[in-house]
């Protein structure tokens, strides 16, 4: 029903465009109107167009400039385009925004590639900056690319935490957000100790003599985080409120938080009350391994969730939708962690570290978080709430058995009645890349990870062999095999920076700056056309959020979300995506950014 009201909606909305176009009467007049632009619609013909009208927040005209101008009145604002490219606003189909905008405000290692001792240094820095906060405030540490640590696979554990001039407890997360080291004074305040059993989901890693090491994987580290000192309701708003002004940026209209908690849901309200939700916020609400072996408990408890925050259909206000829920399949798949569940065990260097010797080693990575036995139930059980999955699956074995459950899901739910998304997708087997398509499972793709780098070379290709990483970051062979991609950047898992993730996407190359020893293509992958990438990032993104009728092109009817670059996007080089800017982010007909320079607004 709710699909047949948006179609009739839609009809309805190309049935007045045509005819205010045609009569150009005083009472369908549009609010905005862009003329003589290059409007890259993401239609189903990918057509481009001139103009485009809004009137009540939602598009009431593409075509001709001359045909726009016809709706024009003395209360129109007029936006000339000068050829400047328009096209929809981005929608990101997986994000971290809550943890993007608190990190913005804490101790920060910036993702930067670091020796031991100047990640000391660093940290050391934010002590000595904060002196108040001896000696037992709890100092949080972000982004730390632990992957990308000089020399390569250097330990670090909570010795080196323990060396500081400090007697604070010190909590490092890792810019992945599945590894988290923490120093003595920490592991105590949290009861971490020798005899602490393994949690599920997570590891607790240990030194020779059996005490923790400090080093601490997914589920391991929430007794931690448990310890750390709650943030106030208005210290939480205030993260959602940078995270939304850094979104806006970048042209993002519509996003996933894709491991919402309550505490996540609460301070976008807070926002959306304050009449600073600048994006269409959508939620997947997180159910742990151990919550999601009572299915009818756990869906429960996000319904009661939902029927707090979701404020029902989209209007041309933003507003908060929650529909969806995370599950965490396995962990990451590159070293040192090595946490993702692949089919075929990692690869170990049983030689030197001058005269490496790599070979299978015994470890496939830990379980699968989510096995069948509690995995299919879960989904059903969701789904006949209403709830769509969002499924974290690193390695191909993760993968697998996520395909596996969809599939067990397609047997109640055939089509698309229910859309059903895996994150990430680093490994996965050839035999299931047709797979996608057949149940429309889509693939969420971070593409700012398919380049070569410290993650995807360092801690990846021998760890992995020949054989898998060739089809490391496989977005180019989903694509041929038919699977919808969708693009999520997984902020702040790196920083977020979508213009850069799409020209990966195209070219499967690193900034030139990261130096010779990651030039070059990544694995054989042929990556993605610019229309490809663009639909990721707009079109399917808005499927997979169930949002197609509303956003993700632009066309008579929808809601008025859209964006202007400094650049056409189809006619320059793919290398230079990376250095296009927004001038313009419109949402629901309302400018909520505009760049410096863009006089087109006034």
């Amino acid at each position: 029903m709710r699909r047949r009201l948006i179609e009739l909606t839609l009809l309805c909305g190309v049935c007045s465009g045509t005819a205010t176009a045609a009569a150009g009467g005083t009472a369908e007049r549009a609010d905005t109107v862009f003329v003589n632009g290059y409007v890259y619609t993401v239609d189903a013909r990918d057509s481009v167009q001139e103009a485009v009208a809004v009137r009540n927040g939602r598009i009431s005209y593409v075509g001709t400039s001359a045909g726009a101008k016809r709706l024009i009145s003395n209360k129109t604002q007029v936006i000339d385009l000068h050829g400047r490219m328009l096209m929809p606003g981005l929608i990101d189909g997986h994000m971290h925004p809550m943890d993007g905008g608190a990190v913005l405000l804490k101790c920060n290692l910036n993702y930067e590639r670091l020796t031991v001792a100047q990640m000391q240094a660093r940290i050391q820095a934010c002590l000595d900056a904060s002196p108040g906060g001896e000696p037992d405030k709890w100092l949080e540490v972000s982004n730390w690319f632990r992957e990308a640590m000089v020399p390569n696979g250097v330990a670090t554990s909570r010795a080196t935490l323990d060396a500081l001039k400090t007697k604070r407890p010190i909590f490092v997360m890792s810019s992945f957000g599945h590894t988290a080291l923490v120093n003595t004074r920490g592991l105590e305040l949290a009861g971490i100790t020798a005899t602490t059993p393994q949690p599920l989901g997570g590891r607790i890693d240990h030194e020779p003599s059996g005490h923790p090491s400090g080093i601490l994987e997914d589920a391991g580290f929430a007794a931690v985080t448990r310890a750390l000192p709650r943030a106030s309701p208005a210290e939480n708003v205030k993260a959602a409120e940078a995270a939304l002004d850094a979104l806006r940026k970048q042209g993002v209209t519509t996003f996933l938080d894709a491991a919402a908690t309550a505490e996540t849901l609460a301070s976008f309200a807070g926002a959306e009350r304050e009449g600073k939700l600048t994006a269409r916020a959508h939620f997947a609400v997180v159910i742990t391994p151990p919550e999601g072996r009572d299915a009818k408990k756990a869906v429960a408890a996000v319904k009661a969730l939902a029927q707090k925050y979701d404020q029902g259909p989209a209007v041309a206000k933003p507003t908060l939708t929650v529909r969806n829920v995370k599950l965490f399949m396995d962990g990451v798949i590159t070293a040192p962690a090595c946490t993702g569940a692949l089919l075929a065990p990692y690869f170990a260097n049983t030689g030197t570290e001058a005269r490496p010797h790599w070979e299978p080693g015994k470890s496939r990575g830990p379980e699968v978080y989510f096995p069948p036995g509690v995995l299919h139930p879960l989904l059903l059980e969701a789904a006949r709430a209403g709830l769509e999955p969002h499924l974290h699956a690193d390695g191909d074995r993760a993968v697998r058995e996520a395909l596996d459950g969809v599939e067990a899901l397609r047997k109640e739910f055939p089509g698309s009645a229910i859309r059903a998304a895996i994150a990430h997708d680093e490994i996965v087997d050839p035999a299931d890349f047709p797979r996608y398509a057949r149940l429309d499972a889509l693939p969420v793709l971070s593409f700012q990870w398919e380049k070569p780098a410290p993650d995807t070379v360092d801690g990846a290709r021998e760890y992995l062999g020949s054989a898998r990483f060739k089809y490391i970051e496989p977005a180019g062979y989903l694509g041929a095999a038919g699977a919808r991609i969708v693009y999520g950047s997984d902020w702040p898992v790196d920083a977020l920076n979508e213009w850069f993730a799409l020209k990966v996407g195209v070219t499967r190359e690193n900034d030139p700056a990261a130096g010779a020893k990651y030039a070059g293509r990544l694995s054989t992958d042929a990556g993605l056309s610019v229309p490809v990438v663009l639909r990721a990032i707009t079109a399917n993104a808005a499927y997979e959020l169930h949002a197609e009728g509303d956003v993700g092109s632009i066309e008579v009817g929808k809601l008025a979300d859209v964006i202007v670059l400094d650049r056409d996007v189809t006619k320059i080089p793919a290398a230079q995506i990376a250095d296009v800017k927004v001038l313009l982010t419109v949402v629901g007909g309302q400018i909520v950014y505009q760049g410096p320079g863009f006089e087109g607004a006034n």
